[in-house]
């Protein structure tokens, strides 16, 4: 018991000081998706046969439903406040479908970043299963639409057949195609194929966004060391209908990848 509370303690220390700890990672040194942050993974996960990964109960549904307003709001300012986040690009919203929403990964609330963007709808939100292992956070992140992305194949099948379902639905999923993330790291890295898969079976579009790094300006620069974040929603990307599947989904991501990697510049 008193090792699980001494690393509670060391989880919270470290992200407190995660921004200083950054400074010190030489990031071009770094291969592809390598982790530069740390897993403080205390609690044990089980994904079994019968894990429901997006959840059909109505109470459940309903709680997370109402918890995501108040958070809504405390985010809305904090991250305003704080991180100096804005919102660019709101005419190239998606509206009325179902879409894989894609960006870099550059922040420990980035996921927060997409939340705002498209507040009042739910994201659902695959992840490593080590982040369903942290105290505490392992509840909350679960509320807020988590999803634990499974290890063994065998489970894979039944985890797109879900998100599949939820996308017909109209339902929104964001992805981090880049992978691991490199906290304000500026550059755009490789992109994995997994949520072009997952737009092209469901022949769904794919919402890119690109977070940028502005300085700040007005009364951010009397309390603002670091940069603002910024993201900016850029226009809708369809999986080409007219190449055959494997074709289809590079296709997507490679189109995806270039309009991140201009996006900003």
């Amino acid at each position: 018991m008193v090792k699980i509370l001494h690393k509670k303690y060391l989880f919270w220390y470290n992200f407190r000081y995660i921004g200083d700890e950054m400074k010190n990672i030489n990031y071009e040194a770094l291969k592809g998706d390598e982790h530069v942050c740390k897993s403080w993974s205390l609690m044990p996960l089980k994904i079994d046969d019968n894990y429901e990964y997006i959840s059909k109960n109505i109470i459940f549904n309903f709680v997370s439903t109402i918890i995501l307003i108040p958070i809504a709001i405390i985010l809305y300012f904090f991250n305003k406040i704080f991180l100096g986040f804005e919102i660019e690009g709101k005419e190239n919203k998606i509206k009325n479908s179902g879409f894989v929403s894609v960006s870099n990964h550059i922040h420990y609330l980035d996921c927060t970043f997409i939340g705002l963007i498209n507040f009042p709808n739910k994201i659902y939100y695959p992840t490593i299963q080590e982040n369903f292992k942290i105290p505490f956070v392992r509840h909350l992140i679960k509320l807020l639409c988590a999803i634990p992305i499974p290890k063994e194949r065998k489970h894979k099948d039944k985890f797109y057949k879900q998100i599949n379902e939820a996308l017909e639905k109209n339902s929104i999923l964001h992805m981090y195609p880049e992978g691991s993330l490199w906290p304000y790291y500026e550059n755009i890295r490789d992109f994995k194929y997994g949520a072009f898969k997952i737009a092209v079976e469901a022949n769904k579009p794919i919402e890119p966004i690109r977070f940028v790094f502005v300085n700040p300006d007005g009364i951010q620069k009397l309390y603002k060391r670091k940069k603002c974040v910024h993201a900016i929603i850029l226009p809708a990307i369809y999986p080409d209908v007219s190449l055959e599947y494997k074709e289809r989904i590079e296709d997507l991501r490679n189109k995806a990848y270039e309009a991140i990697c201009k996006g900003g510049n």
